[in-house]
């Protein structure tokens, strides 16, 4: 029985996908926007030996556009630096890129169609910009939720809107309410003056009342913060999202319902209603994202799916248009990797993926439509050039391969490009 491990880097994207004129994406390229940004503000070339070695530099080039790629290549020789400080040669495992076919470039389509199940319908929005959400639709969650209103109404930063709105909250007692690019609606309030409970049974009656409606929201998000006022507000790591079901089984339910286990570290679990997890543990930050799932890797049994999103790559860096933030991260995630490999074990298989874009120099600080990195390791695979996938449900129909369990209806599997037994 084998073991595999998913590593969702959230916003990586790895350039432009084919269909970005439609979101107004053409140009994105969140990892080499990155790596410009760094050496123009640090005059620093970003250091990812272990990724590269796994292929990242190889498969961003061949998902990056040629003026992209190329722009990044003359940057560094007008400084006289030599380009092989920057781009490491594939030594093992499997590279490639994944295009999305999924209507979105949002965290529930890019995570369900890499479990086998794209997102073919269009969601709903809240488009108007000042006042995102209706009368009609305030007085039913007022009264549904017992509350006289709501401040926010708007689409908003989350750490912007808690700075300019969290001391009129703690004073009134009024949830702060707000919107985004993406399928959300999102309810911020203070852990100790609202209380945490109290947010997510708000979250929970909002949740309940959308999902009776007519409008089709993907996910109702508890955004939880402290602090005195707004020298010192900062949200925490209590953040909790309320998604809708996926609209059929996805590999996770697959494995689950074959008797295997499904481990969720970080949001996974809600990002799949809880569906087709039979383990969940919550952790704050990458390093300790990364510890927890060190840990699993170490416990849990065969047949075991070990599947861990990194947030604060889309949440404290991506959104936040911190390009330098970013690049730091991604280093220091990648000094973690030999310590991942070192405690899988002989039949395990890692990959390393993304769920969408979220390029930090792009204009505003939504998601971009992109590529993402497909990135394998297993101890036995040397070097394999998985070029371009179809769609992100490639990852699940080879999951459901290694798992043994019925195929999905969608993706085409790599496991034999892999040349592994399992």
């Amino acid at each position: 029985m084998a073991r595999a491990i998913i590593l969702v880097l959230d916003s990586f994207g790895v350039g432009f996908s084919n269909d970005a004129e439609k979101f107004g994406d053409i140009g994105a390229n969140t990892f080499i926007s990155i790596a410009k940004h760094y050496f123009k503000e640090k005059n620093k070339v970003i250091q990812l030996p272990n990724l590269g070695a796994l292929g990242l530099h190889e498969l961003s080039k061949q998902a990056s556009s040629n003026d992209i790629w190329q722009s990044l290549e003359q940057d560094l020789a007008s400084a006289a630096v030599d380009f092989n400080d920057f781009y490491v040669k594939p030594q093992k495992g499997a590279f490639g890129y994944m295009d999305e076919i999924s209507t979105g470039k949002d965290t529930p389509s890019g995570h369900w169609e890499m479990a086998g199940v794209p997102v073919l319908f269009d969601w709903d929005y809240f488009t108007n910009k000042k006042y995102s959400f209706s009368e009609n639709l305030i007085l039913e969650i007022n009264n549904k939720t017992g509350f006289s209103g709501m401040l926010g109404n708007c689409h908003a930063s989350g750490t912007d809107i808690i700075n300019a709105l969290g001391s009129e909250h703690i004073s009134s007692g009024l949830p702060i309410c707000y919107t985004s690019a993406d399928s959300v609606f999102q309810i911020a309030a203070h852990e100790e003056h609202f209380g945490l409970d109290n947010l997510y049974h708000y979250c929970e009656q909002v949740r309940e009342l959308l999902s009776d409606s007519d409008l089709n929201i993907g996910r109702v998000i508890a955004r939880p913060f402290i602090g005195n006022d707004a020298s010192d507000f900062s949200r925490t790591g209590n953040r909790r999202d309320y998604s809708v079901l996926p609209p059929s089984k996805t590999v996770l339910d697959k494995i689950a319902e074959n008797g295997g286990q499904v481990i969720s570290v970080g949001k996974i679990a809600d990002i799949f209603a809880h569906q087709g997890i039979t383990q969940k543990t919550k952790a704050t930050g990458i390093d300790a994202l990364v510890d927890a799932t060190l840990a699993h890797i170490k416990t849990a049994p065969d047949n075991s799916l070990i599947f861990t999103n990194l947030v604060n790559f889309d949440q404290d860096f991506g959104h936040r248009r911190d390009a330098t933030g970013y690049a730091q991260a991604l280093e220091s995630f990648d000094k973690q990797l030999p310590s991942i490999y070192a405690q899988m074990q002989d039949g395990d298989f890692l990959f390393l993926t993304a769920d969408h874009g979220c390029d930090p120099t792009w204009p505003g600080n939504d998601h971009t439509r992109e590529f993402v990195p497909l990135l394998g390791y297993h101890h036995l695979v040397q070097s394999v050039d998985l070029r371009q996938r179809t769609s992100f449900a490639d990852l699940g129909q080879t999951l459901a391969e290694i798992f043994d369990v019925e195929s999905m209806s969608y993706g085409l599997s790599f496991l034999s490009d892999l040349n592994v037994k399992v």
